[in-house]
């Protein structure tokens, strides 16, 4: 009996949060624990509840050792980020000045459609908070003590994910009680979040064993690769960008494989196996960075469909492949023949999951998903085993869901669990069982999932601006390095690695919340003085002005966490 055909289908989730601790180990923002309790929590329970389901989840090792480090905190109770720290806080009123303010101001950093509305007695908080915010500085002392106790606990109320609420007795009973929360009250919620944070990576882990999903990786913190490689990267989709005046990333090989090798061994340590993939940050690919993946043994990689359409038609860069995405798009491919695996991602779905389905009804969402794989199953016939990759952030796009995109994800796994011709499975599973079906692909143009190209890190002035801070710093690390101790020599090492995450370039730029970019600007030249605070060198003056003076205006209750071509 001949086998049913099937298209292949591949759900990569992206997990990624910027180091947010500053240079004394405390936390300036709370995004990483916040999104642990509110999306990563779901995004393995949709598994564990959906056990024929298949899953690649993508795990920044900065991602994770912050995690590592916030269950040490809940373990030991002494919390370096300032929202723990005040749900910890036996009596409230011993709170600095500063920090209550401050608090004020982040406990409405969400979507308040989905986040706050639903909720009568957080939404009276926010009524009452929004009256006085014309001066909160001074009106806010005149707010009570149990006002804060409220806000703190009704925030992290929603800032837990669905499948939390559903299954915990103590959020539940929080929920009911709606006010007038107590130190106790607190510290149950306090050890519901410990609980579900310590927990989280082992899940993965248990998965990860039963070979129900793959877990991938991505260099150290999170860099654009190519262009640590070569600035003229950028030049490849966008022939007259301007650049920084530098005219490269000095020693930019040495600084990727680094980045690369660190993540390799901190994926080994913390997951007990080998990453065969590498998702690199943002899509983001060039032929010199897949042949040094190909180096140190990476069996693949992926990026953005407007990078295979260039790199197919890389000579006529405003003709359109012939026939149709069909006949292109849902292939593996290998650069010359050799090297990773190169999967792209299908924008047009992925992007119906970041971007349209959130208004959409749960059921009606899942039933036009597979329509539209059906759709490409049909159009796929006669080619050897076709696959689509469907890639976003595992956690940006869910907070504008109703339920944190509860009833469109479980019935979306329960129905391509049992779909006789979609078939899920991971990059690795595809890789094994199809690897030599791959098409090669003469040339690699470099570009990212956003546009194709790296506008979104590079060209603007502010973002150029922001690089050639970074180029001034590498050369004094290549010049004084040598100087220190091997201890010492590592910590820098490592503080340069959080210099250069991709997360500082992408922020800078009039398009962006200005709250963001002032935040991640601040973050950004706090970062740069403390690299030359452990090279025993005088930072420049120029660190204390802010790199980008632009920056739209933010709704109060806006979250802070970007809206991507493949998030919200």
């Amino acid at each position: 009996m001949v086998p049913a055909r099937s298209l292949h289908v591949v759900f990569c989730w992206h997990m990624h949060q910027p180091d947010y601790r500053d240079a004394q180990g405390e936390y300036r923002f709370p995004w990483t624990y916040l999104h642990a309790c509110k999306d990563y929590v779901d995004m393995i329970s949709h598994l564990e509840e959906n056990p024929l389901a298949r899953a690649v989840f993508n795990f920044v090792p900065v991602l994770v050792e912050q995690l590592d480090d916030y269950s040490e905190q809940f373990r030991s109770r002494q919390f370096r980020d300032p929202l723990l720290l005040a749900l910890a806080t036996p009596d409230l009123k011993t709170l600095d000045v500063g920090l209550r303010h401050g608090l004020l101001e982040q406990c409405f950093r969400l979507d308040p459609e989905h986040m706050l509305n639903p909720f009568p007695a957080y939404r009276r908080l926010y009524d009452l908070w929004r009256f006085i915010r014309q001066d909160a500085a001074e009106m806010g002392d005149y707010l009570s003590v149990q006002y804060l106790a409220d806000l703190l606990v009704w925030y992290h109320l929603a800032w837990t994910g669905e499948t939390l609420r559903r299954r915990s007795v103590p959020i539940q009973e929080l929920m009911a009680k709606g006010s007038g929360f107590s130190f106790a009250d607190r510290t149950a919620l306090l050890d519901c979040l410990g609980t579900t944070i310590t927990g989280l990576l082992p899940r993965y882990q248990t998965l990860a064993q039963a070979g129900q999903i793959e877990i991938s990786s991505t260099p150290y913190q999170h860099p654009i690769a190519p262009l640590l490689l070569d600035f003229q990267a950028a030049r490849d989709g966008l022939p007259d960008a301007p650049l920084p005046e530098s005219p490269q990333y000095p020693g930019g090989e040495e600084r990727v494989r680094w980045q690369l090798r660190r993540a390799l061994d901190s994926h080994q340590r913390h997951f007990g196996r080998a990453a065969q993939g590498i998702w690199p940050a943002e899509g983001g690919v060039s032929a010199d960075f897949a042949k040094l993946l190909g180096e140190e043994g990476v069996q693949w990689t992926a990026s953005g469909e407007g990078v295979l359409g260039r790199s197919l038609f890389h000579s006529f860069p405003d003709s359109s492949p012939a026939g149709g995405r069909a006949d292109y798009l849902y292939h593996a491919y290998r650069l010359a023949g050799q090297g990773p695996h190169l999967f792209f991602r299908d924008d047009a779905l992925s992007d119906r999951i970041g971007f349209d389905y959130k208004t959409w009804s749960g059921h009606d969402a899942a039933t036009d998903f597979i329509q539209r794989l059906e759709g490409i199953w049909r159009d796929t016939e006669g080619q050897q085993a076709p696959i689509v990759s469907v890639i976003l952030d595992g956690e940006n796009a869910w907070e504008y869901y109703p339920y944190n995109g509860y009833y469109f994800l479980g019935e979306l796994y329960r129905a391509l669990s049992n779909h006789p011709h979609l078939q899920l499975c991971t990059f690795a599973d595809y890789v094994r069982d199809h690897g030599d079906k791959a098409h090669t692909l003469p040339v690699l143009a470099s570009g990212s999932w956003v546009y194709g190209n790296f506008s979104t890190w590079i060209g603007d002035p502010a973002k150029n601006r922001a690089w050639d801070l970074l180029c001034h710093a590498k050369v004094a690390v290549d010049e004084k390095i040598g100087s220190f101790a091997a201890e010492r020599q590592e910590q820098i090492r490592q503080q340069l690695a959080r210099c250069e995450g991709s997360d500082w370039f992408w922020w800078f730029g009039d398009y962006n919340p200005g709250d963001a970019v002032r935040d991640f600007d601040g973050l950004y030249r706090d970062h740069l003085r403390q690299l030359y605070t452990l090279l025993e060198q005088a930072a420049p003056a120029e660190l204390d002005q802010a790199i980008s003076h632009g920056g739209g205006s933010a709704e109060a209750g806006g979250t802070m966490r970007r809206g991507h071509a493949e998030g919200t």
